[in-house]
């Protein structure tokens, strides 16, 4: 070890070892979340487990979301897998020691049309059947609850009904990141930022026993990919196929103001997405891009689209000057359901295929990631999101609850 790493950081530097009995590739919230509950929950040692992050933790979609969480989806995998997860969160702040900044405000998809709202009922319906707080509201509930609402009729697409989710919440991403890596450092966990892998080594029967990267070769005993945007880099290198095309998504904040908007808004028909962070800026995001791409630039059609989108849903934000914006990449599976588990390559697992959804599962990802680790049994809870499922035509279709996705 060389002591702690000048500044304010939270983490420990240590020197890389030739070997670790588990690595986990990316430095996001899954991967140091996969990281912490192995340890916590069995009993792996932590100076044993490596998380290499290519730039710095929480450079990738962990740090370029809109911090929404939330377990009203539509299938009954989706719905139990979310579910979970925002157990986990409401007990996040206590069980790692830092603030996450939970504010549950309650979470509205707003229905536009007819069939819009044949789905959002068949949404809430299976929702109430699983146990989860959920419910189809209309006009006048909905100007109740959210009086910042533009009811009008006189417009192109007007406010039919809503799929109403009181636990939807917003929490900090980064305090998600800065929470699971400070208490895996502390534990003696190796967090090793500006390491790039450019290799999955295997042996002769095809098994993974680690990796390369720009500061030479690690061993391990199992390998973990958890670099969302950049997984078929990743699984090229591991000779895996992977149904993954990657998408940017785009998102900005106004200057702050007092606390105006009190739910999170999402439309289902217009795909835009509204909410006013902690700090009191109004955060926007829109759809996915339909075009591929790995860079991070931001455009001017992106914000022409999404203000006019959000200006139809809450009129009263017109006044509010942009402050800035990003881009992020998505992970997009033919079915808008991830990929986790196993794979045709003996200990070497993924976690990927997150689209728009991935920073709410963060949590749940870590939990069972670590329990597939630590085990070598698939958690019931996973065991639908299997990558061979494409194979098998076995698909876990959830784009009617990916609200911003085409």
């Amino acid at each position: 070890m060389s002591g702690l790493l000048r500044g304010r950081t939270f983490f420990k530097k240590y020197d890389m070892k030739k070997s670790y009995d588990v690595v986990i590739i990316g430095g996001g919230a899954h991967g140091l979340g996969t990281a912490y509950y192995l340890v916590k929950n069995h009993g792996f040692k932590a100076e044993n487990i490596a998380v290499l992050e290519m730039n710095y933790i929480g450079a990738g979609g962990s740090g370029r979301n809109t911090t929404i969480v939330r377990s009203n989806y539509r299938t009954p995998e989706g719905i139990r897998f979310y579910e979970r997860s925002m157990e986990l969160w409401r007990g996040l702040s206590a069980d790692l020691d830092f603030n996450m900044m939970m504010s549950n405000l309650g979470h509205f998809t707003l229905a536009h049309t007819d069939s819009s709202v044949r789905v959002q009922r068949e949404r809430a319906e299976t929702n109430k059947l699983l146990g989860v707080d959920s419910r189809l509201i209309f006009r006048d509930e909905i100007a109740e609850l959210c009086p910042e609402l533009n009811m009008s009729m006189d417009i192109p697409y007007p406010i039919e009904a809503a799929l109403y989710h009181p636990p939807g919440s917003v929490l900090r991403h980064d305090a998600v990141v800065w929470g699971y890596g400070s208490q895996f450092s502390m534990r003696g966990g190796h967090i090793h930022q500006g390491i790039k892998v450019t290799g999955i080594r295997k042996d002769g029967s095809g098994k993974c026993i680690g990796v390369d990267t720009n500061q030479g070769p690690i061993d391990a005993g199992v390998v973990m990919s958890a670099v969302a945007g950049w997984t078929t880099q990743v699984t090229d290198m591991a000779g895996i196929r992977t149904p993954i095309t990657n998408h940017p998504l785009q998102a900005f904040v106004t200057e702050p103001v007092k606390p105006l908007l009190h739910k999170i808004i999402v439309s289902a028909n217009l795909h835009t997405y509204i909410s006013q962070t902690d700090r009191g800026e109004i955060l926007i995001g829109s759809e996915i891009e339909p075009y591929t791409t790995y860079s991070m630039r931001s455009t001017n059609t992106f914000l022409e689209h999404s203000t006019a989108n959000a200006l139809d849903v809450v009129p009263l934000l017109a006044r509010l000057k942009i402050q800035r914006q990003w881009t992020g990449y998505c992970d997009m599976t033919p079915d808008f359901s991830p990929i986790m588990g196993k794979t045709e390559v003996d200990n070497f697992v993924i976690d990927a295929g997150w689209g728009t959804w991935g920073f709410k599962a963060s949590a749940v990802c870590g939990e069972t990631m670590a329990e597939l680790i630590g085990t070598g049994r698939t958690p019931d809870l996973i065991e639908p999101f299997r990558l061979s499922r494409f194979a098998e035509e076995m698909l876990v279709p959830e784009k009617a609850a990916a609200s911003v996705s085409h």
